[in-house]
């Protein structure tokens, strides 16, 4: 079950988003009565309430908003109690001096926004000693072990225990905290209503992650990355497990560059069943595989950890997606020639995407040309792979047949920017960017008005998750409702801004 939470200053916006919240499907409401202006009135507030209620009124100390003294505080709560609310939240230190009476459960919680201590099962037996219903403990999380432990302890609990770990690196506890034994989950009214760090909200807990079809049959999966909260990986393959009824979730993972290794090695008491890999682990991920496959080995890196007959696979789907994506584009071409042999082609960047992009191509028998801001990063790249560097300043020095965009440039905060000039492109080229968020980026709107074939990263971001779907599940992905799935959110999304720093490219890797 999810519990909504829900902090509005007027009795009026409490109603009736209380009333939109059930509308919605919304099980179990958190009231949280310390936001509101005015004393509140919980006779008004519990009336012909459209679902159980959590009635929560937390102190300043405890990040709460409550304005009057703790006397008050405590009566309140005692008049929660008398009235009928469904569940009432005491905090340890106050929860012995407020005794038990009628149907009202009594939630006894625990929080600490700092960090995850060491001795939760302390905690919890200190919890226990306070006649609860339902124990709560939120800790922060400062490393995606806190988690493992924070998961361990509920599934030990004898009481029925409401455990997760807040911030980026605590969202695998809150989705999966259900799986182990928690009661429910937390979740906000929306994101920009978030009421503690990393609080999901209710649509995404319900409709993407559907945690209340989580149980202990259900695999989970994810994609590594830091960061990691613009991923669309997420997005694409929890709604292609929906579409093909598969029991399974996918989940986003903030994992730190210096701590891949020990977070994975937690990781397996959780049973992860596979990774999609994006920045900054591609490389140092082969590490942890028992073998990589010989593309992977051929790329040195690695966008895909699976398992095989129990052992890690490293593999690496980029390179298949984007020449995938770059022959729809050749099909659609003058002259309609789907192979790159003797092809001249021009790749922008020389990250990891520019790698595994020009190893396929050099591999297909590509005349392939590097070129990138940094030289000593190109002439390296150009040298790994065997083809020709040209400087960034002398990039439109020759004429190309393909031109892909492995660059940053287009997406965020780079929108207004190409990285190559417009009158340098002829109608008989293919022009391909790896950027997928926006799709028309402003190198493709110029590619297209100048005759050019255009293909969008959209393309290959899909392609390369159907891969890595195929990997997970054994079973062909649904590529086109994959598709429809990401332009949809995409274009939903147009208004907002994403964070800067944060990929949004086919291979959610790439530099220049």
């Amino acid at each position: 079950m999810i519990c909504v939470s829900l902090g509005r200053t007027r009795h009026s916006s409490m109603q009736e988003e209380h009333q939109y919240l059930a509308e919605k499907g919304a099980e179990l409401v958190e009231l949280r009565v310390d936001f509101m202006r005015k004393r509140p009135d919980l006779g008004r507030l519990l009336k012909d309430r459209p679902t159980p209620v959590v009635v929560t009124c937390r102190r300043r100390s405890d990040r709460g908003r409550w304005f009057g003294t703790e006397d008050q505080r405590l009566a309140l709560l005692r008049e929660a109690i008398i009235s009928g609310a469904e569940y009432v939240d005491l905090e340890d230190d106050v929860a012995k001096s407020i005794r038990r009476y009628g149907k009202t459960k009594r939630i006894v919680s625990y929080h600490d926004f700092d960090e995850t201590p060491l001795d939760l099962y302390a905690i919890y037996n200190r919890l226990a000693e306070c006649d609860p219903d339902i124990i709560k403990i939120v800790t922060m999380a400062n490393l995606p072990s806190d988690n493992v432990r924070m998961l361990e302890m509920v599934e030990a609990a004898t009481i029925p225990t409401v455990g997760f770990c807040m911030g980026e690196f605590g969202t695998i506890s809150r989705i999966l905290c259900g799986r182990y034994g928690s009661p429910f989950t937390y979740a906000s009214f929306s994101r920009e209503r978030e009421m503690a760090p990393g609080q999901l909200s209710f649509a995404e807990v319900r409709n993407l992650y559907r945690f209340n079809h989580i149980t202990k049959q259900t695999k989970v999966f994810g994609v590594l990355g830091d960061p990691i909260a613009q991923s669309k990986s997420p997005l694409i393959h929890n709604a292609a497990f929906r579409k093909l009824g598969i029991d399974a979730v996918y989940i986003p993972l903030r994992v730190p560059a210096d701590n891949l290794m020990e977070t994975l090695a937690e990781y397996e008491k959780l049973g992860i069943g596979g990774y999609s890999v994006t920045i900054p682990h591609k490389e140092s991920v082969i590490e942890f595989a028992d073998a990589p496959d010989d593309l992977t080995d051929a790329i040195g890196a690695a966008n895909t950890l699976y398992k095989a007959d129990n052992k890690w696979i490293a593999t690496n789907t980029d390179a298949s997606a984007a020449l995938e994506a770059i022959l729809t584009g050749l099909r659609r071409a003058p002259g309609a020639i789907p192979d790159f042999k003797g092809r001249k082609v021009l790749i922008l960047g020389a990250g990891g995407v520019a790698r595994a992009v020009g190893q396929a191509l050099v591999s297909n028998e590509a005349a392939v040309i590097i070129t990138n801001r940094s030289r000593d990063r190109g002439r390296n790249l150009a040298a790994e792979l065997g083809c020709q560097f040209v400087t960034w300043e002398n990039r439109a020095s020759d004429n190309y047949e393909i031109i892909v965009n492995c660059t940053s440039v287009g997406m965020f905060p780079k929108l207004d920017e190409t990285p190559y000039e417009p009158h340098w492109l002829t109608e008989s080229m293919v022009v391909f960017d790896t950027v997928y968020n926006p799709e028309k980026t402003l190198f493709l709107k110029q590619a297209a008005d100048r005759g050019c074939t255009v293909v969008s990263g959209v393309e290959m971001f899909v392609r390369q998750a159907a891969q890595q779907f195929r990997y997970f599940t054994g079973k062909d992905a649904p590529l086109d409702y994959m598709a429809e799935t990401l332009r949809r959110s995409i274009s939903a999304a147009r208004a907002v801004t994403p964070p800067a720093g944060e990929s949004t490219s086919a291979g959610e890797d790439v530099a220049s």
